[in-house]
């Protein structure tokens, strides 16, 4: 893993605690997180240089594509359905030959399901639509840098592109802390292209965990 240049001693965004803070629920639990996390030496900050906090390049990572812009703001608006029930923001979409065929946000609290993360909600409503567990040729957009599991459900899908938004350097498992899309003892490596509309998606995350921590004092 590669951190990007220039990036040393950059304060950490809200965007790396997405995956961190995604389950938890409660005042009390919300404030033990931001002290915890304040208590680890990162600063809490805003504007679009917090997403470059600690963002690492995954290897071989791609350059973005003249689409990937529209479908990220698509993903944002389905982060926003997530954040008005509560939940972490975070969205995602599915593609296959440039239609939409699965779409996810956040949502493990309101299901009670540790893994109803915004990915694995669209692989399912993918796999729906398509009528089979694997999806190859199709292409997954995330808000944020998927964590180890969500990373997991990719490359079971057999996605052959992912785009994500943020990074997390809490639990991102595509280059911030580990890169699983790298590890050449794995069967299937999509191809990924980080921090697509990066600033505006960590801005999103910032707001959210900002106005949970006022509600928590």
């Amino acid at each position: 893993m590669a951190l990007s240049a220039g990036l040393a001693g950059c304060p950490v965004s809200f965007s790396g605690l997405g995956a961190y803070q995604r389950g938890l629920n409660g005042r009390a639990r919300t404030a033990v997180c931001f002290a915890n996390f304040e208590r680890a030496g990162h600063a809490v900050t805003d504007g679009p240089a917090m997403a470059a906090g600690f963002a690492a390049v995954p290897a071989g990572a791609e350059a973005p594509l003249p689409a990937d812009e529209h479908w990220m703001r698509e993903a944002i608006d389905l982060a926003r359905q997530a954040a008005s029930a509560g939940e972490v923001p975070v969205g995602a979409l599915v593609l296959s030959e440039g239609r939409v065929v699965g779409r996810g946000f956040n949502q493990p609290l309101a299901t009670h399901d540790p893994t109803a993360h915004a990915e694995v909600q669209a692989l399912r409503d993918a796999g729906r639509t398509l009528g089979n567990y694997r999806l190859p040729g199709c292409t997954l957009v995330v808000t944020l840098e998927p964590c180890a599991m969500c990373a997991g459900a990719i490359q079971h899908a057999r996605i052959a592109r992912l785009v994500f938004g943020a990074h997390d350097p809490k639990t991102g498992a595509c280059g911030s802390v580990v890169d699983l899309f790298a590890e050449p003892r794995l069967n299937h490596h999509a191809r990924v292209t980080p921090g697509v509309l990066g600033a505006e998606c960590g801005r999103q995350l910032s707001a959210f965990f900002q106005e949970r921590r006022r509600a928590a004092r």
